[in-house]
């Protein structure tokens, strides 16, 4: 790859690793609800998989979504904003950590439910094939995932009917506390594409290069001879599975050290010669950056409750779909007030 572009690639993971550091810290400080899930470690698998994604093609994710959505373009202000449930989040405060998205990107989410998105994303490919778009679709999920429903039969259907779809699987060996070796009769899970007559490919997560080399390939094949595959990337989450798990009862110390010396971004980094005082100007840097976008959240305003419904549906009659939704409606309230810190009806 160009040196240039490298460079460009080795700023966004270490932003990638920054921003979640930051995310950790401020859900900590309980200014981020819900759920967590953070990334670090995967950060080439993130953002070599995206590098050869056009504008036009379509990114489906699971929900250790934060990565994807930087670089996909989603800026962090939008990202941290959405994290602090505020307006000016990428989904306007209504999605959260796992829920991110940006259509105007074409990146339809973050998906909460386990293999949710797989289905929505072959459904999709399945419109870009009905139009004869020459695009394609990109869906992530974690190695845990293939073992429910909606993978065989999103995966069946794709083979089927020749769809334009990458199935991106992000093996970072251990689904929340289980190791996939103990969850799946065939770990490997790039060979179970073969029973789908599809290709299936297995890359270094650790290795940038290589998964924008294998991601280009798989994914013109998808635009150009609408042929789908399975993208399997073994990389490592180095903490636990969400920001409540520490990841150390299931794993050894050893492990995580053996993982951690190929940590992508030092790897990267010694790649393209850098320098000590470049590589900590680039993190200083990314820091700054980071901690505008948690400026910005802190800022942004909160959705307002009573527009709690809205964007549900997008029909004309939603409106009356939600009436008896509304505050207090069995009894005739309409508007909804705050008393001592509790809901009370007006």
């Amino acid at each position: 790859m160009d040196e240039g572009r490298l460079r460009e690639l080795y700023e966004m993971m270490v932003l990638i690793r920054v921003f979640e550091e930051e995310t950790e810290r401020q859900y900590k400080k309980a200014r981020i609800g819900g759920y967590c899930h953070l990334a670090s470690g995967q950060e080439a698998a993130t953002v070599g998989v995206l590098e050869p994604l056009s504008d036009d093609d379509v990114l489906f994710t699971s929900y250790r979504d934060h990565g994807f959505a930087l670089a996909r373009g989603v800026s962090p202000e939008a990202v941290m904003a959405e994290l602090f449930g505020r307006c000016d989040g990428c989904a306007r405060g209504r999605g959260g950590s796992m829920h991110l998205a940006d259509p105007d990107r074409n990146y339809l989410g973050g998906w909460g439910i386990v293999g949710g998105q797989l289905p929505l994303a072959t459904g999709a490919a399945f419109a870009l094939a009905q139009r004869d778009e020459p695009h394609a679709v990109l869906v992530e999920l974690g190695e845990g995932a293939v073992n429910m429903g909606a993978w065989h039969e999103s995966l069946n259907l794709a083979g089927i009917w020749e769809l334009p779809i990458v199935y991106l699987v992000m093996n970072n060996v251990y689904g929340m506390g289980t190791s996939v070796d103990k969850a799946s009769a065939e770990p490997e899970v790039f060979r179970r594409a073969a029973a789908y007559r599809m290709r299936g490919e297995r890359v270094d997560g650790q290795d940038l290069e290589g998964i924008v080399g294998a991601a280009d390939e798989l994914l013109r094949e998808a635009r150009d001879e609408r042929r789908p595959s399975v993208l399997e990337l073994m990389t490592y989450r180095f903490r636990g599975h969400s920001v409540a798990d520490a990841g150390k009862a299931y794993r050894s110390e050893d492990e995580i050290a053996g993982w951690k010396e190929r940590d992508p971004i030092p790897t990267l980094a010694a790649r393209l010669g850098l320098s000590d005082d470049e590589v900590a100007e680039v993190e200083r840097q990314m820091v700054e950056r980071v901690d505008e976008a948690v400026r910005f959240a802190e800022d942004s305003e909160f959705p307002p409750v009573d527009g709690l419904a809205r964007h549900v549906y997008g029909d004309p009659d939603s409106p009356r779909q939600f009436e008896r939704m509304a505050p207090g409606s069995p009894f005739g309230e309409r508007e909804l007030v705050l008393e001592g810190g509790g809901l009370g009806h007006d």
